[in-house]
């Protein structure tokens, strides 16, 4: 019963071994929610697929330690964001910001989905315009 205590004490706390974030966490614990925040709403560039929360790029470790750095010195989230959009493009961000561009990504296919659909009914009724011609073609003859 000890080595089965034992083992599931040893397998919850290795856990903790493999954290990614090894860095002291704030005395603030408004700017360790804000750091936490940020750095689950950053893309990791390397891996592309995980934040930098969960990343163990060395990219990302990086990244997380500027954002904390500017944390520190007293920038807001906005300014955080313009400093990493400027360095590595809006694919950064999870949430990009609401521009032109991202606008007309989203219009566009609706606009083309739109289109599609008026060619689709056009087609239908002006082939059932001529079947309804072909029968009363077919019933002058007879």
């Amino acid at each position: 019963m000890y080595r089965i205590i034992l083992s599931f004490i040893f397998i919850f706390s290795s856990s903790f071994v493999f954290a990614i974030d090894s860095e002291i966490a704030f005395d603030d614990p408004y700017l360790q929610k804000r750091y936490e925040k940020i750095i689950s709403e950053t893309r990791c560039v390397t891996c592309q697929n995980q934040n930098i929360k969960d990343s163990n790029a060395i990219v990302a470790s990086d990244l997380r330690r500027e954002i904390r750095r500017m944390l520190r010195e007293g920038f807001d989230n906005e300014e955080i964001n313009e400093f990493l959009v400027a360095r590595y493009g809006d694919f950064v961000l999870y949430r990009p910001r609401y521009s032109g561009k991202m606008l007309l990504l989203w219009i566009v296919p609706f606009f083309f989905f739109a289109l599609g659909s008026i060619a689709v009914i056009r087609v239908l009724r002006h082939r059932e315009k001529l079947m309804i011609d072909e029968l009363t073609d077919d019933s002058e003859y007879k």
